[in-house]
């Protein structure tokens, strides 16, 4: 995930004004149509969450603040799912620093090389990969429930 919106309800709380009412059109009026809100956040299915997660983030993001971000971290904490988290100081919605949109594709070919178990062709800055246990027999690939 690249600065995804996780709980719906968060994110039009904490947004900025010009995205707060973004969800009005596409979901419905809020606080009324609440339901609908919990009902299309993922946050609230993740018990259901099984797979391995990466997520990317800027910490000066005003649109879909960090929180988000950390809330999933906290639920792959507690699931013990494979799960890397990196944060960008000093970037907003949309990464801008170069060093950060290239750090984020190698981080995500990274992450996936590790759990599908594939070589890449060039060397990558590893990202930590927390809960991460690989199968035994095969380099790289990662068991989870």
């Amino acid at each position: 995930s690249q600065f995804g919106i996780g709980d719906l309800e968060l994110f039009i709380k904490e947004t900025h004004k010009f995205e707060s009412h973004y969800c009005d059109k596409l979901i419905g009026p809020y606080p009324e149509r609440a339901d609908i809100y919990r009902d299309r956040s993922a946050i609230y299915f993740a018990d259901q969450i099984s797979a391995p997660v990466i997520l990317f983030q800027g910490l000066e993001d005003k649109v879909v603040p960090p929180s988000q971000a950390e809330t999933f971290v906290e639920v792959c904490k507690q699931k013990k799912l494979p799960y890397a988290y990196v944060a960008y100081e000093g970037e907003q919605h949309g990464f801008r620093q170069d060093k950060n949109i290239r750090r984020t594709f190698e981080g995500e070919l990274y992450f996936l090389s590790r759990i599908f178990g594939f070589e890449t062709a060039d060397r990558i800055e590893p990202v930590e990969i927390e809960n991460f246990t690989p199968r035994r027999g095969v380099p790289g690939t990662v068991s989870f429930p």
